[in-house]
């Protein structure tokens, strides 16, 4: 009977002693406010999910890691943000610095987005001639046109550009097309979009200083060179392209990163209002 009651009082010790790992979590919550406050937000993380994993039934500490974990998506949120409004303004600062080297073609009458040529592209300076167009629009976007002007029309479909050596890059089959027909002339253009071109923009960005050769492929085939003006024109507009694209995808992760700080902080309001009234 004295053995029945020691074992009874000792597991009502165990039991008092046990609970349910909260000194445990609570130390684990200080490591991550530690973390927090030096801006490991990885470190913070870990340890606050390692409350749930490992500490169960610490229901105060759990229910603390909660509302510290908001803590830290905030702060992580608000340090990208500051983060890619400073790469946003270095951008924006390479783009003011060449955008005056471009012509932007924009009737404001049916366009909200213009296009950015090279000065030796524009279209009122190449009326009737068979060459490669390069563009980029207001967003990044940039495309290289295959134009074809002759008696007589080709049809052509695709491009292959190759150099000396060998080397060459090939547009797969261009998803917009249209023909024309003025004064005897049979305009021919075909489309391609960059990432969508076969590798041809950079082909032709990589070889600028080199000839190129340039076949129109179609029902029948036309054959040309490129003109060093043309060559330098499609890598100065890959060029733009590449810092507006970037502006561009710099402000759809701030405005994603501000949609994620008014989520949390409408949770964090929510939280302390449920509290207050509790």
């Amino acid at each position: 009977m004295k053995k029945i009651g020691l074992l009874v009082f000792s597991l009502l010790l165990l039991t008092a002693c046990d609970d349910g790992g909260e000194k445990k979590a609570q130390l684990r919550l200080q490591n991550a406010q530690e973390a927090l406050a030096g801006g490991d937000f990885n470190e913070a993380k870990l340890q606050i999910d390692s409350i749930k994993l490992l500490y169960p039934k610490a229901f105060e500490a759990r229910k603390q890691g909660i509302a510290l974990m908001q803590q830290v998506e905030l702060k992580e949120q608000q340090q990208t943000l500051t983060y890619l409004d400073s790469m946003l303004q270095q951008k924006e600062k390479e783009f003011e610095a060449i955008k005056g080297n471009y012509v932007l073609e924009k009737d404001t009458a049916y366009q909200d987005i213009g296009n950015y040529f090279y000065p030796s592209q524009t279209v009122e300076k190449n009326i009737n001639r068979t060459y490669l167009r390069a563009q980029v629009n207001e967003r990044g976007q940039m495309a290289l046109t295959s134009i074809y002007c002759g008696s007589g029309n080709i049809h052509h479909t695709a491009v292959k550009v190759s150099v000396k050596d060998g080397s060459f890059a090939q547009t797969p089959v261009s998803k917009d097309i249209y023909e024309t027909s003025d004064l005897g002339v049979k305009t021919e253009k075909a489309d391609y979009k960059l990432g969508d071109d076969g590798n041809v923009i950079g082909f032709i960005t990589i070889n600028k200083d080199n000839n190129i050769k340039v076949e129109y492929l179609g029902d029948r085939n036309y054959t040309t060179t490129m003109s060093p003006s043309d060559r330098l024109a499609v890598a100065e507009v890959y060029n733009l392209a590449q810092i507006l694209a970037s502006i561009e995808g710099i402000k759809k992760e701030m405005k994603e990163a501000n949609l994620k700080i008014e989520f949390v902080t409408r949770k964090i309001q929510e939280r302390n209002s449920g509290e207050a009234k509790e």
